[in-house]
């Protein structure tokens, strides 16, 4: 996404020209323009990558409202205050447009942040539709050559409450840990990040694949399934129910067991797999022997110790003609 702000010092023509050849990027759009005249030409090289348009305010929303509604875009909304904003909200929607962002503001990091809260209590806590949108920050206005600051104020709004955030620039050290917090916004801390227990089919795995299993802790998946699906191999991933703990420390709560892999293996996965071959976490070994006298008929495999080892672990494998 781009942010092309209007500056004064251009007429409507140049304007028009920037935004057409930001349009060739073909990143969504976002209009930063209150002059009528620039917006119409802007709009007419780029309306149809449905970019928005932000430059409605108090004097001008009749006019902005219009040029949304005909070339079918989102209209962003900004005042000078809290109370100018909720106003100019309630005007265009008795025009007929509900298709809204609401532009908190950069007047300072207090007011934005102020505004931006109270917007989503007065929606979610007092039910008032008019503030019933999302929000747009612009923090590179907020702090203008600081990279720094703009990625904590970026931080601040992803929790509270931007939908839009909106930075001069993003590299990557500034991008992973903002897109790892948004994805953990709605993430209960108090309760284990885990997945699903059942067979995952990776590289186009079938009844005859190989088995392996491991447990339900979400990292431990991500990071094994990544692996299992770089080596190529076709395989079935068997996670049982073992809390959400990790490898080791399932296996010390009794979480992770011959018995509870086992029951697993003969409640969930005999009735679907043909295959007889299991592998299981190098770090618990030890319950190789176990696994193998409940299970009769299955050939229990000690994977390495690592995740990054699985894929040339299973391409030897494959290569030998073991699976």
């Amino acid at each position: 996404m781009l942010y092309l702000d209007y500056c004064g010092d251009c007429d409507a023509a140049g304007y028009a020209e920037f935004v057409k050849k930001a349009a060739e990027s073909g990143k969504t759009l976002v209009l930063g323009c209150t002059n009528v005249d620039a917006a119409k030409a802007a709009l007419d090289v780029c309306k149809d990558s449905k970019p928005i348009l932000d430059g409605a305010d108090a004097s001008n929303y009749e006019a902005m409202s219009k040029l949304a509604a005909e070339a079918g875009v989102v209209l962003g909304v900004r005042g000078a205050d809290i109370n100018e904003l909720y106003d100019t909200v309630a005007a265009i929607e008795k025009l007929g447009n509900k298709n809204l962002v609401l532009n908190v503001g950069t007047a300072s990091v207090k007011d934005a942040f102020a505004t931006t809260v109270q917007i989503r209590r007065a929606a979610l806590k007092n039910t008032d539709r008019t503030f019933g949108y999302p929000s747009i920050v612009n923090v590179g206005k907020l702090a203008p050559g600081d990279a720094a600051m703009q990625a904590a104020l970026a931080s601040l709004f992803t929790v509270k409450y931007g939908s839009v955030i909106v930075m001069e620039s993003m590299n990557y050290a500034q991008a992973l840990p903002l897109y790892g917090l948004r994805q953990n916004v709605f993430t209960d801390p108090q309760k284990p990040m885990k997945v699903e227990p059942g067979i995952y089919a990776l590289n186009g795995a079938d009844e005859n694949s190989v088995c392996l299993t491991t447990v339900d802790f979400a990292l431990t998946y991500f990071v094994v399934s990544g692996e299992l699906e770089r080596s190529g191999v076709p395989c079935n991933l068997v996670i049982s129910d073992a809390g959400g703990l990790s490898v080791l420390t399932a296996w010390a709560a009794g979480k992770l067991s011959s018995t509870s892999v086992s029951k697993f293996i003969i409640e969930n996965v005999e009735p679907k797999v043909k295959s007889r071959k299991l592998i299981i976490p190098g770090k618990v070994a030890v319950l190789k022997g176990d696994i193998e006298a409940k299970l009769p008929g299955w050939e229990v495999i000690v994977a390495p110790n690592e995740a990054v080892q699985l894929v040339k672990f299973l391409k030897d494998m494959q290569a030998n003609g073991e699976i």
